[in-house]
């Protein structure tokens, strides 16, 4: 018994003392980890904050590029007919946009889907405004309609995209 008692004031301390190096060594080792995760973090928020500043600023443009004001001055040529030059308002809206689709990965859903209902919500005017003219009418005909109803719109989803897109660049940077 007297052995027992010995070797139990040997054992204890042993193991208090080896309990104390392994919460010291776990310690140690979790806040290398974490240094390890924050240094990490920071090279990728410094190699991916430049792609996203630039894939907002891609979106900005899409955006710019296809207000009505801006789309229907930059394509406009007055020898079309309306229908021809409702195809190429079309044409260059889904190219835009295609072009552009991929910077959806660096924005927050909710902000994506406020541009593609912005897109989709020109599609539909000028598809309104074409259905409205005459078979004869001409590519001015058209842009006027289209200019009228968009100024026509309560709510314009292109300048709300617009805010919405700089609200959350401005929550980023």
């Amino acid at each position: 018994m007297n052995a027992l008692l010995e070797f139990g004031k040997l054992l204890i301390p042993a193991a208090i003392v080896l309990y104390a190096v392994y919460l010291m060594v776990r310690s140690f080792i979790q806040r290398e980890i974490d240094l390890k995760k924050l240094e990490v973090r920071s090279r990728s928020i410094e190699t991916i904050l430049p792609v996203r500043m630039q894939a907002y600023e891609r979106m900005v443009l899409f955006l710019e590029r296809i207000s009505p004001q801006n789309l229907l001055i930059r394509l406009n040529n007055p020898g079309l007919s309306a229908r021809d030059f409702q195809k190429i308002l079309l044409d260059e809206v889904r190219n835009e946009y295609n072009h552009n689709v991929s910077q959806q990965v660096y924005m927050s859903e909710e902000v994506w889907n406020q541009i593609k209902n912005a897109k989709e919500d020109l599609i539909i005017l000028i598809n309104e405004a074409a259905g409205q003219m005459p078979a004869n009418a001409s590519s001015i005909d058209l842009a006027k309609q289209v200019f009228q109803m968009s100024i026509d719109r309560k709510v314009d989803l292109i300048n709300h995209s617009l805010s919405e897109l700089k609200k959350e660049i401005q929550q980023i940077f």
